[in-house]
């Protein structure tokens, strides 16, 4: 991630925490406040993004794997309810297997053999 991208995202979530228009004049007055220089086209485009899409939703949804999350929750419940519980992939949960160690040390071989 470059440090205009960076810069320009964190200029994003200070407008959006204090609950005023993104726009990319706000963004790059932010990170020239900050003494950070950033390409042009930095700002517009993360401007143009929250036009788009919500910011909460981005947030959100940052580890879900692409749209198919926002799909699958934003589905009607009527009859297609149990298709898209179906089309949903089952958490699996991970056990940990936790393996003793002995407390000789024994690890099967000597240095004096």
């Amino acid at each position: 991630m470059s440090t205009g991208e960076l810069a320009c995202t964190y200029a994003s979530l200070l407008l959006h925490d204090d609950g005023i228009a993104i726009t990319s004049e706000k963004i790059a007055t932010l990170v020239k406040a900050a003494g950070v220089s950033v390409e042009s086209y930095w700002p517009s485009l993360f401007a143009k993004l929250a036009e788009k899409r919500s910011i909460d939703d981005l947030i959100l949804n940052a580890g879900s794997g692409g749209a198919a999350a926002p799909v699958a929750v934003s589905a009607p419940a009527g009859s297609a309810g149990g298709a898209v519980a179906a089309a949903a992939p089952a958490v699996e949960e991970k056990k940990e297997e936790v393996q003793e160690e002995s407390d000789d040390g024994d690890l099967g071989f000597s240095l004096f053999d």
